[in-house]
């Protein structure tokens, strides 16, 4: 059975927008400002190989979403105006990423150690 927690139901991001919203299995409404989604890029080349995940700072066209497309039922592909849309977004992962009131109380900051036990 699946974890309602990572069953991605609807994703809203319209055309321009600098915010994407999934709607979760559990009800849950996440929230994930552009600069949140590309700058924690899961792919090789933005990471490299290692175990932690780092933010990379990104700008203009490169945080302008071209598209969304589902992989099977575990993730998200982002297609990034300026050509990028190698990095796969486990839905178990966007969970981690959300920025909202519930998940991110202090959202002053983009250290996100937690992000490299995922």
């Amino acid at each position: 059975m699946v974890d309602p927690r990572i069953k991605c139901l609807k994703v809203r991001s319209p055309r321009g927008a600098s915010v994407t919203e999934i709607d979760w299995g559990d009800g849950h409404k996440g929230i994930y400002p552009h600069d949140i989604l590309r700058g924690y890029c899961p792919c090789a080349g933005c990471q490299g190989h290692g175990t932690t995940i780092q933010f990379i700072a990104c700008s203009g066209v490169q945080l302008e979403l071209e598209d969304i497309e589902p992989v099977g039922n575990y993730a998200l592909l982002l297609k990034w105006f300026d050509g990028h849309s190698s990095g796969l977004y486990s839905y178990r992962y966007l969970r981690a990423l959300c920025q909202c009131e519930t998940c991110q109380p202090d959202r002053t900051t983009k250290e996100r150690p937690e992000l490299a036990r995922l």
